[in-house]
């Protein structure tokens, strides 16, 4: 039976048992996990799985994939994957996550964010399939998409499956911003060819990176993806009606995601607080010498759709700022789909540049260079930016791939 029959087959199947289901009274999204535990985990039966998940993982009820997998009579999983944070998300970021022996299952759990990336051979031995199971953020940088490549790649060398059950973009499938990663700049915060916002879900961009091949040496993995059900391109991740799992330990709410964006490159830079050590991270910029008052004032003369700065003044509790009091602003997003993320903190640089320009944050960590380039997916950025430090100078450079990436990226939506 061809793959696309496969397919079709499920897709039917899917929509008979959600229109017969309790599911067919409201308009909750169905993952690609919901629905495969609907069909009974047929997808999985008679293979040997191998799963990467993390804390995200789980189905409507906030059921574990890991759970799910282990006690049913259908899947036969027999290792699991961490990435960064750990399968049940107990690592912070950054952290190496050591190989272990899951305490739930007794089953081997191992690294993919420690000495190893990749899946080794030895680790896939006696494995027919790796399923992917994680909640993504919608931005280059996060850096579960470069695991999901990786294992992608480990597969399709040691002639195993791949699946992936899909979830939604929390930035939805419409917003594509930033320039795409460069020849030069790819690592595993910027692994493969494309714009920092990038507006897929994680199965389409998996067909994409299959596809285009973008794998070592150009190889390709037997890949299926299992669709979501009900999930639009213009949703919000609060009109899916699923629940959100914090992703990591500073992503703790759906609008986490979204203040990631405007705010996470500059704090590469480790010089001006974003909120990480506080309780709104992502959603400020702050430090000792700021005027929160008038920082507002400038900004919010912009005049950005979208977007609100209220002036704030709070102590971090813990990070570069630890018990220092910062001044700033809090960014209040009242539509983030009117309002270009990555230009928030180019703005904020300007502005801030203007008002203290001996506190340049470029001048100040340039040990940090590398990585906000790295995160930027060139130098160019950078070194157009610091030139004047004035936003125009690298609006057009950061905009220069958006619609050639949406006609490309298009061929790939599943929604």
């Amino acid at each position: 039976m061809s793959r696309l029959i496969i397919l079709l087959a499920f897709i039917i199947v899917g929509t008979s048992l959600i229109q017969n289901s309790a599911f067919s009274n409201d308009d909750r999204v169905l993952t690609g996990l919901d629905r495969l535990v609907m069909s009974d985990f047929e997808l999985l039966q008679g293979k040997r799985v191998g799963l990467i998940t993390n804390a995200t993982g789980v189905d409507y009820r906030l059921n574990s994939i890991v759970d799910l997998f282990y006690e049913s009579e259908n899947v036969n999983l027999v290792a699991m994957f961490a990435p960064e944070h750990g399968v049940r998300g107990d690592y912070t970021a950054g952290e190496y996550v050591e190989s272990y022996i899951d305490e739930r299952t007794g089953l081997p759990v191992y690294s993919l964010y420690g000495k190893t990336r990749k899946p080794t051979p030895e680790m896939l031995e006696g494995l027919d399939v790796l399923v992917y199971d994680i909640q993504d953020i919608g931005a280059r940088s996060y850096t579960y998409i470069s695991t999901m490549g990786v294992a992608m790649e480990a597969a399709a060398e040691n002639g195993i499956g791949f699946i992936v059950l899909d979830r939604p973009n929390p930035l939805g499938g419409e917003k594509i911003e930033g320039n795409v990663a460069e020849e030069g700049y790819f690592s595993f915060v910027s692994q493969f060819p494309i714009p920092y916002v990038y507006g897929l879900t994680s199965g389409e961009l998996a067909r994409m990176i299959n596809e285009e091949g973008w794998l070592k040496n150009g190889v390709k993995v037997d890949l299926y993806v299992m669709p979501m059900s009900g999930w639009r391109r213009d949703m919000t991740f609060e009109e899916t009606g699923l629940e959100w799992v914090p992703t990591s330990p500073h992503i703790p709410h759906r609008d986490s995601a979204i203040y990631y964006t405007a705010t996470g490159i500059l704090g590469e830079l480790y010089f001006i607080n974003i909120g990480v050590g506080y309780t709104t991270p992502f959603q400020t910029f702050a430090a000792e010498w700021i005027d929160s008052y008038e920082l507002s004032s400038r900004l919010n003369a912009l005049d950005l759709d979208g977007v609100i700065f209220r002036p704030v003044t709070y102590r971090p509790y813990y990070g570069t700022d630890e018990g220092k009091i910062v001044h700033g602003v809090q960014v209040h997003l009242t539509d983030y789909r009117e309002v270009n993320l990555i230009s928030l903190q180019y703005h904020f640089l300007e502005i801030h540049h203007a008002l203290y320009p001996d506190k340049n944050p470029f001048d100040h960590a340039k040990n940090r260079h590398a990585m906000f380039d790295r995160v930027s997916g060139t130098s160019k950025v950078r070194e157009l930016f610091t030139e004047r430090m004035k936003y125009e100078d690298i609006e057009e450079f950061l905009n220069k791939d958006v619609e050639s990436f949406r006609e490309l990226s298009a061929k790939y939506y599943l929604y």
